[in-house]
């Protein structure tokens, strides 16, 4: 999360460059947070389509003061996603896309959508909260209260609280050695110091935010609340596609003609194969009676037993013969 101000410089197309390069040489493609990364950058060029969809930057700054005054609820969810210059942009964009490819990859895209809605969510108003008790209870200057910050910066540092926190290695920041446990609270110092007007409230609620939700996390057995309803959603959008898919299998597997015969496990049905009691060929499940011989599959043990009497003793080419006839008529 960064004030008012920032540098603009011709960075993007590295972004994407590297981006695109992380994304192709992955197994498993992310989604949440190739779009998360879309998102980000695609409100930063804003193309004069968005124009009338989404608003400026000056009507989503993250400012305590005006969003309790006015319960201005845009400035609370939009402003992470929103970024002073090229250099704030790709900084964190490449910080996202790290972190988001090895959660969402161990975590699955449901969950990962999840936790990156409630720490969103968690950090900013944890980033209030402090603001104000500031204000309220240590008649602390005002310059946290009324600060104007925008980035996703403090989604970033909770979500390195939570990539951290079964980790006993060491990391690298900023050319410091510190526990991997700890770097998100080294980077928040490190990062004060060395880049002056970046939010230290934002970034402090983030990693207030992280711990939170591990706590949380940590209280349910099984899926939290947040990931049953992503679940349920995603499920119900992709209802139709599902549909359509099942429909397309299902003719694929039509009268396939590719049985097969022997074995000991008579009158099975299973994987859209049934096989026949009397000569133990595997039939298509389109079909109701035997390929190879006639037999009837909805068990009319009479049919089977007159044509097995007529047909069981007689030679396989006779077989393949009557086979040939039936078919053809």
């Amino acid at each position: 999360m960064e004030g008012r101000g920032g540098r603009s410089g011709r960075m993007l197309p590295s972004l994407a460059l590297h981006a695109l390069s992380e994304y192709y040489r992955l197994e498993r493609k992310p989604p949440v947070t190739a779009g998360l990364v879309a998102a980000n950058t695609l409100i930063y060029l804003r193309p004069a389509f968005f124009d009338p969809v989404i608003p400026s930057i000056d009507e989503v700054w993250f400012n305590p003061y005006l969003i309790l005054k006015h319960r201005d609820l845009k400035r609370f969810f939009l402003s992470p996603f929103y970024h002073v210059g090229e250099s704030h942009l790709v900084y964190n964009m490449m910080s996202l896309l790290w972190k988001g490819i090895q959660l969402e990859n161990s975590m699955g895209s449901v969950e990962f959508a999840s936790m990156i809605s409630a720490l969103l969510a968690m950090s900013q108003g944890i980033t209030l909260l402090l603001s104000k008790s500031l204000l309220l209870f240590f008649d602390y200057d005002r310059a946290f209260y009324s600060e104007y910050a925008v980035g996703f910066s403090g989604v970033l540092f909770a979500m390195k609280v939570v990539l951290n926190s079964q980790s006993d290695s060491y990391t690298q920041v900023h050319g410091l050695i510190v526990p991997a446990r700890h770097a998100a609270w080294a980077e928040l110092i490190l990062v004060q110091l060395l880049v002056p007007g970046v939010s230290f409230l934002g970034h402090l609620g983030g990693i207030l935010a992280g711990i939170l939700y591990l706590r949380l996390k940590g209280s349910f057995s099984g899926s939290d609340p947040l990931t049953i309803v992503i679940r349920s959603f995603t499920r119900i959008l992709t209802w139709p596609l599902r549909t359509v898919r099942g429909f397309f299998r299902s003719r694929q597997r039509r009268l396939s003609g590719r049985g097969t015969v022997g074995g000991n496990q008579t009158g099975r049905f299973e994987a859209g194969v049934w096989r026949c009691s009397e000569c133990t060929y595997d039939n298509s499940a389109w079909l109701t009676v035997c390929e190879m011989c006639g037999s009837s599959q909805s068990g009319n043990r009479l049919f089977s037993r007159q044509f097995s009497r007529n047909s069981s003793d007689l030679p396989l080419e006779e077989l393949r013969r009557r086979r040939i006839e039936r078919f053809n008529r």
